[in-house]
């Protein structure tokens, strides 16, 4: 038996050995492709890394160039702010500088101009009173005493016994004292001699006064005929005039009337502060005002 097998063996060893030969072959070559396969991945790989690497690099590098622009551009903008701050902040702090200046100046000149005025108006006083002792002084002497009259009164003098200015400020100063029917006299002696001077306007408006504030309307609005019709270019008691006439018809029950006379100050004063004044009286008793929008004109002092 073991020679036999042996036999057998020996027999089939070329064939068991090809078969393995060809099979190790195969497999050989199979390996060999797979490693030429790898080595083909492996190159690929590499190509495409490479090329990985140089965008990345561009990349960067573009990065880099794009920081270095914006640094650039910033630089420029901040300087060109700062040269904008000294061009035109600073001119424009210096501008309200001198803007506050010009308006200290101006507040200045405002009060300087107040002052003028103030002292204008003392001058034009004085002048006034000046005005008025050149009348007085140019008047003749005055006549004796007149004669008693057959009763034993003393006549009115015909001539004036005292100065213009002594007998207005006395007429003034009676009145606000209260002492009304003493004042109304020197009023009326103070236009029957200075009739002529430019206080008698204000002398006549004061006796249109003193009948209104008696209730005394009848004669008060006479009074203030007066100094519209003998005073017609006075512009310093013609608006009181006209606007107490239409007070005095207002309490006479004549609202017609004084109406007509609040139209009038309007109409030929407009400025004038009692135009305001007639223009609410208006309102009150339910008719139209149309007072036109013009600078309120300030009353003169009253004398």
């Amino acid at each position: 038996m073991f020679p036999r097998l042996c036999v057998w063996i020996l027999v089939a060893s070329p064939t068991l050995a090809l078969a393995a030969s060809k099979e190790i072959q195969e497999l050989q070559r199979d390996v060999a492709q797979l490693q030429q396969q790898v080595r083909d991945l492996q190159r690929s790989q590499d190509e495409k890394f490479a090329a990985l690497q140089v965008l990345v690099q561009q990349a960067v590098d573009n990065a880099s160039k794009a920081n270095t622009a914006v640094a650039v551009i910033q630089s420029g903008f901040q300087q060109n702010i700062r040269d904008t701050e000294t061009k035109v902040v600073t001119p424009v702090v210096g501008l309200a500088s001198r803007m506050d200046q010009v308006s200290n100046d101006l507040r200045t000149v405002e009060q300087a101009v107040s002052d003028l005025t103030g002292l204008i108006s003392k001058l034009q006083a004085q002048l006034t009173d000046l005005g008025n002792a050149v009348k007085v002084l140019a008047t003749p002497p005055p006549a004796p005493p007149p004669p008693t009259t057959s009763g034993g009164a003393l006549a009115a003098p015909e001539t004036p016994t005292i100065s213009a200015t002594d007998l207005y400020s006395n007429a003034r100063r009676d009145m606000s004292g209260g002492k009304l029917d003493l004042a109304l006299q020197e009023f009326s002696d103070y236009l029957k001699w200075y009739g002529n001077t430019d206080l008698a306007p204000n002398a006549q408006f004061y006796i249109g006064s003193i009948h209104y504030s008696q209730g005394d309307y009848d004669n008060a609005v006479k009074e203030f005929d007066m100094v519209l019709e003998k005073y017609p270019d006075d512009a310093n008691k013609r608006p009181d005039a006209l606007y107490n006439k239409g007070l005095a018809l207002e309490k006479m029950g004549r609202r017609t009337d004084g109406a007509q006379e609040f139209r009038e100050l309007i109409k030929r004063f407009p400025s004038n502060d009692l135009s305001k004044s007639a223009c609410e009286k208006l309102k009150g008793m339910g008719l139209s005002c149309a007072l036109r929008a013009t600078p309120a004109k300030k009353r003169s002092k009253a004398q």
